[in-house]
């Protein structure tokens, strides 16, 4: 019985995040839908539309396997204890500063872009009201 209650429990947890992926898609937010569902779960929490008693041993199942996530990237950091040293956060240093001019470089691209599409649109607007004035005043 113990076990169903757990996967029960879960589902309701794997729900918040479904709903999560659901508002994402709706509102195009750049949010990772994890994080939304645990927003909404924990807002339901907050107004007692969800007891904790409902999901409390599925998420204690669940944290307790957590550990097992953070192994990968441990052993990684161990095999190379390089990344550990001066040049490990120079290279840190180094892809942080590069992502962050990429992702610069791509927003003021995209902006550029929208501005002469928005000025494209607004001028085909302008030749068609034109058009239409000259077809009702001969």
């Amino acid at each position: 019985m113990r076990i169903i209650r757990i996967i029960a429990q879960i589902a309701i947890l794997y729900i918040f995040y479904y709903v999560g992926v659901f508002f994402v898609e709706i509102t195009k937010l750049p949010l990772p839908a994890s994080v939304i569902g645990l927003i909404l779960l924990a807002l339901c929490l907050q107004m007692k539309w969800v007891k904790v008693e409902y999901i409390r041993e599925g998420a204690g199942f669940l944290l307790a396997f957590m550990t097992l996530f953070f192994i990968p990237p441990i052993v990684g950091i161990i095999d190379y204890p390089e990344l550990l040293s001066l040049e490990g956060i120079l290279l840190m240093v180094t892809i942080f500063i590069s992502t962050l001019f990429v992702i610069l470089f791509t927003s003021k691209l995209s902006e550029k872009i929208e501005q002469k599409e928005l000025k494209l649109k607004e001028k085909k607007e302008g030749e068609e009201r034109v058009v239409e004035s000259n077809h009702l005043h001969p």
